[in-house]
């Protein structure tokens, strides 16, 4: 069972719908009119974007950007786009959806790369933010949680592509991926 994996629940699913329903409702107030473009930052944010999109009763787009700045388990430093956008920004209202801000360097990359697309505008919708491990200035315009540095997996987030499908946020238990 994956739950046997799992320390403790930090975030419960019940915890985890009414803030994605928050979430949904302050964006739909903000872009009433608006017709923006949600960008999810695969594979982590689809989730909760799939979960977010339905808790929004406006018109909106979406799309999918894949980014990894990791070889294995050991971060490069380097960001590499692995999927583009499919559609064109320009002139957009864009709501970049992402599941975790750790060091906040490859999602200030990808900022920066969508910015130079000349959108009408660019926010932030984070679902967890890990403000300990902060390496470059990063703030989200809606958040949902922010937690203390622990190894979390669940609701879209993985380790080893494993764990995605739990239902709400719990800590990985150490020993399953300290290196031996």
């Amino acid at each position: 069972m994956l739950r046997d994996d799992i320390a403790q629940v930090l975030i419960t699913e019940e915890e985890l719908q009414a803030k994605v329903k928050e979430l949904g409702a302050q964006i739909a107030a903000d872009y009433r009119d608006k017709n923006p473009l949600l960008i999810s930052v695969l594979k982590g944010a689809m989730v909760f974007m799939a979960d977010l999109i339905r808790a929004m009763d406006i018109h909106l787009g979406i799309d999918f950007i894949a980014t990894s700045s990791y070889d294995g388990d050991t971060s490069t430093g380097v960001v590499r786009i692995l999927k583009d956008l499919e559609s064109d920004i320009y002139g957009r209202h864009v709501i970049v959806v992402e599941d975790i801000v750790d060091t906040g360097r490859t999602l200030n990359y990808l900022l920066e790369l969508l910015q130079a697309r000349q959108p009408a505008s660019i926010r932030l919708c984070v679902l967890l933010d890990k403000p300990s491990r902060r390496e470059v200035p990063i703030k989200a315009d809606y958040l949902g949680f922010s937690i203390p540095d622990y190894f979390v997996v669940g609701y879209g987030l993985d380790f080893a592509e494993k764990y995605r499908n739990l239902p709400f946020i719990g800590v990985l238990k150490p020993e399953l991926y300290r290196k031996k």
